[in-house]
């Protein structure tokens, strides 16, 4: 071991099986030591992994547990745990560290402002990245952090298009006998993700008491099968511990789903043996996960098609339950907790298009109120 006179970093080098040399650098000599006897005993044990053969889940676990709970508060691990469980891992966890490309990091970004959060949420995910990346060079894993390449994403948010009330209501007749009718009416009453709803469960729903509960999300990530590329089809926790929330149902939404439990019923009957009994609501015709992009990307389109509506998003649909909600004066606390944003600043932001109308509202309420005849005027 040697404390290197360009940066006062101490180095510890070892030779692996292989016999590569694998050299680690820290800024405290008692760490450099640390992680010295860790590679030896992992070595002894056949658990030690080369940074050749290394997938970025397994170094981010590695990385959290021995650098990041040890060198920040406990609340700091937990949000970077959570960052990478949720945000990261997902998406990036197969690819080999070594094999992380800046287009990684951009399609990263992209997909999650798509999926709906909110740029500032995207730049922590950068954040994380970047740190893990930087302490993954320090650790001879990495030649160059590629996140240096990709800044952290400043992208506007792409203007809401929502559907207008006269609209969504063309649509709700467009969707009655539909297969998936009940799952564009929840879209629609809401404000449900589309994630969050292909990973509904009966279980999650009391129709008796006309409750829906919002717990798991279902998201795509990258594998290999057959040893080719390919996006499965997995659940996953909500997007964050807001998200977890129950949403009073609209009645509309309880005979919705009622009709479509007895439809469902149906299918499994026929189905007989094929059937897998996963329990969720919106499934195939054999009790296997829908795929939310045929939903979105073909069944959608010729609905809205049908019915003379603009082509939206699926997105869309919950940017139009929450307008709606707070045209009709609905407090935006409520509305932030029925859409599951994290705080209420986002709800603000993303629908700011709606309060000029609520501030013109508002306003006439408050004159009608000074203009009432004065009880006493005339005694």
């Amino acid at each position: 071991m040697y404390r290197r006179k360009s940066d006062g970093l101490y180095v510890a080098s070892i030779t692996l099986e292989d016999g590569k040399r694998k050299t680690f650098a820290f800024k405290k000599k008692a760490d450099a030591y640390a992680k010295l006897r860790e590679v030896q005993q992992n070595m002894q044990q056949g658990t030690f992994v080369t940074s050749s053969q290394q997938t970025t889940e397994q170094f981010l676990m590695h990385w959290l547990e021995y650098t990041v709970k040890h060198t920040l508060r406990a609340r700091s691990y937990e949000r970077y745990e959570e960052i990478a469980r949720l945000h990261i891992i997902p998406r990036l966890g197969k690819v080999k560290l070594q094999d992380l490309k800046p287009q990684h990091i951009q399609v990263l970004q992209a997909e999650k402002l798509e999926e709906g959060l909110s740029a500032s949420t995207v730049g922590i995910i950068h954040q994380v990245l970047h740190k893990s990346l930087d302490d993954a060079v320090k650790l001879g894993l990495l030649g160059k952090n590629v996140c240096k390449a990709v800044p952290p994403s400043r992208e506007k948010r792409k203007d809401v298009k929502p559907l207008t009330p006269d609209q969504s209501r063309k649509l709700l007749n467009a969707v009655k006998g539909h297969p998936l009718e009940a799952l564009f009416i929840l879209a629609l009453t809401t404000g449900m993700r589309r994630g969050e709803l292909f990973a509904l469960k009966w279980n999650d729903i009391d129709l008796e008491h006309g409750v829906l509960y919002v717990r798991r999300t279902l998201s795509r990530v990258p594998t290999k099968v057959r040893g080719e590329n390919q996006d499965v089809l997995v659940e996953a926790e909500t997007k964050t511990q807001r998200s977890r929330r129950s949403i009073v149902l609209t009645l509309l939404a309880v005979e919705a789903l009622i009709e479509h439990r007895l439809k469902q019923d149906e299918q499994h009957h026929i189905a007989g043996d094929a059937w897998q009994d996963n329990d969720y609501v919106f499934c195939a015709h054999d009790g296997t996960y829908l795929s939310p992009n045929h939903v979105s990307s073909y069944q959608l389109k010729q609905l809205l098609k049908a019915a003379g509506l603009p082509d939206i998003r699926f997105h869309d649909l919950r940017h139009g339950a929450a307008t709606l909600l707070l045209s009709l004066q609905v407090h935006p606390k409520v509305v932030q907790e029925i859409l599951g944003h994290s705080d209420i600043s986002t709800t603000m932001n993303i629908y700011s298009h709606v309060l000029p109308s609520m501030q013109a509202d508002a306003m006439k309420q408050l004159h009608s109120a000074f203009k009432q005849d004065d009880p006493d005027k005339g005694e």
